[in-house]
């Protein structure tokens, strides 16, 4: 599969939902948390979900091709990956996580083949 785990699906985002910021994030199995803070950056999109109590008050990102829906009315976004794939993921660190190295691991991690991209 040739498309980029860094981007949107097509049909995933409303063009019109401006900012994510607070919206409620799912995996397929329940609610992980919020978004933190985005990028829509071409090619470089990624939403950063404060996962509050869940994994002790820790922060993940989530490329964008994991995003399967975005729902403006319930300030929801849905994501292809359950609870225990995102919990695995590369941990998050706050000074490294916009370095290529970071990227490429988490790119990796979610990207074709490694799941439901």
């Amino acid at each position: 599969m040739t498309e980029n785990v860094w981007n949107y699906r097509p049909g995933a985002r409303d063009e019109q939902v401006l900012d994510l910021v607070g919206f409620d994030v799912e995996a397929t199995d329940g609610k992980i948390g919020s978004v933190d803070e985005e990028s829509d950056a071409v090619g470089d999109s990624y939403i950063v979900v404060d996962t509050g109590f869940w994994i002790f008050g820790k922060k993940v990102v989530l490329p964008a091709g994991t995003v399967t829906r975005v729902d403006p009315q319930e300030r929801k976004i849905y994501v292809s990956r359950t609870k225990e794939e995102i919990k695995d993921a590369p941990e998050f660190d706050e000074a490294t996580y916009r370095e290529p190295d970071y990227r490429d691991k988490l790119g990796g991690y979610y990207g074709p083949g490694s799941g439901t991209l």
